[in-house]
């Protein structure tokens, strides 16, 4: 019995020694402060980094800082060398001549272990104008584009979700295809309705970059809104892994499938998919008959301007850093939109560049965003080097309709859930 007692305390021991060399915190914490808190400069101002770090809880005393900077997603145009000093050191980030952001990466070293950070500091954003072309027959091109996905007259298929997750006694979900153009083209989603019996807003929700398993989302719905959730690559919704990465095979970069004529490539059909979708929401009986919104991120934030653009019936919008946005950027020695086309001349060397650049001024979102005429809620990072805020901003300044900017330096290619819960509630405010 007193073994079992000893063996017993022994073991305690041990148990309260590993709780209490299992460190609760890093050993190195660090923080990283422009000297402006809202990361914005004018032309000419010199901003600085303000580095603050602690190892073990003292401050960083000689350890040495190395940084590069330079204009955002270009090559770094500064670098050099600081020291901490009582936990803090000061890092140049240089400045600019023109409107756009800069970009400061820092790196040191404690203990063998290496930390980095990069900061991006935008100089009169308000002012970054776009370098896509704007065509003329812009508006005509898509007006002809949507009366021929408008004469297609296939019937749409719709597919009952007999998954309890998603169809249950809050929500039915059906599978809906919706044919879009004269080659059998189609898009598939996922509409998700509230049954509740009241009439609601709908919500058109198109999806990020990518071929991928769409899943039906719910979230929306909880908020009342009817939602169509769209896959864009005419890949049943409900496709096997096996098809998804064969799928994945075939499209490849399918940004650049057709690039070089107007009439054939690949977005042409997504957009007026985008615009049919919007088109069968307003036919369901449980729509209110009032309120249309879009809303989504990245090239879901691309195509939710597009489509605001292009429906009329939109009567609000909320995108997040939109992909395809002033995407000739990399021409003129500045950062473009994904998918960071034409960085370099010889990149896709059996593209013609000059005919997709005329191409791309038919399906750039800068060009889409001058003809937007609903209010529309947008955000942004500083720090997204996916869709760079240099592009976002061109398509941005471009809108003249009411419009909230939302900028949160600090996020890189996401948002933060605040942001997306004060989205939800501004599109929830726009309902008549």
């Amino acid at each position: 019995m007193k073994r079992l007692l000893l063996l017993v305390a022994m073991l305690g021991c041990v148990a309260v020694a590993t709780a209490q060399v299992k460190a609760r915190a890093p050993y190195v914490n660090f923080t990283v402060l422009a000297d402006h808190s809202d990361c914005l400069y004018k032309i000419g101002q010199e901003p600085r980094l303000e580095l603050y770090a602690k190892a073990g809880g003292t401050g960083l005393d000689g350890v040495m800082v190395s940084y590069e900077a330079g204009n955002d997603r270009m090559e770094a145009d500064l670098k050099g060398t600081t020291v901490f000093r009582h936990g803090k050191a000061l890092v140049p980030v240089g400045t600019m001549t023109t409107p756009g952001f800069r970009f400061c990466t820092i790196r040191f070293e404690v203990k063998g272990e290496s930390y980095t950070e990069t900061v991006k500091v935008g100089f009169d954003v308000n002012d970054i104008e776009p370098t896509i072309s704007n065509p003329l027959d812009f508006t005509f091109f898509w007006e002809q584009s949507i009366k021929k996905a408008r004469a297609v007259t296939t019937p749409i298929e719709v597919t009952p979700i007999t998954n309890p997750k998603f169809t249950n006694d809050r929500f039915t979900t059906t599978m809906v295809c919706i044919p879009c153009d004269e080659e059998g083209g189609s898009i598939y989603g996922y509409v998700t309705i509230p049954n509740d019996g009241a009439k609601h807003p709908v919500l058109f929700v198109p999806p990020g970059a990518g071929v991928k398993h769409i899943a039906p989302s719910t979230s929306y719905a909880e908020e009342g809104f009817i939602t169509f959730t769209m896959e864009i690559h005419g890949l049943p919704i409900n496709a096997s892994k096996e098809e998804i990465q064969a799928a994945k095979e075939r499209i490849g970069e399918y940004w650049y499938t057709h690039i070089e004529e107007r009439n054939d490539y690949y977005y042409r059909r997504v957009y007026v998919g985008c615009v049919k979708a919007i088109d069968y929401l307003m036919t369901l009986p449980e729509w209110d008959g009032k309120n249309v919104g879009v809303t989504g991120g990245s090239q879901g934030g691309a195509l939710s301007i597009i489509t605001a653009a292009l429906h009329p019936e939109v009567d609000f919008v909320a995108a997040f850093y939109p992909a395809l946005s002033d995407v000739s950027g990399y021409q003129v020695g500045r950062a473009g939109g994904w998918p960071r086309m034409f960085v370099h001349s010889g990149d896709h060397p059996e593209i013609n560049h000059k005919k997709a650049l005329r191409v791309m001024g038919y399906y750039d979102v800068v060009n889409f965003a001058r003809r937007v005429k609903c209010p529309g809620f947008y955000n942004y990072g500083f720090n997204d080097n996916t869709c760079p805020p240099t592009s976002v901003r061109a398509a941005l300044n471009v809108i003249t309709a009411p419009k909230k900017i939302v900028e949160t330096p600090a996020s890189y290619h996401w948002r933060f859930g605040e942001v997306n819960r004060e989205a939800t509630e501004w599109m929830k405010s726009q309902c008549k």
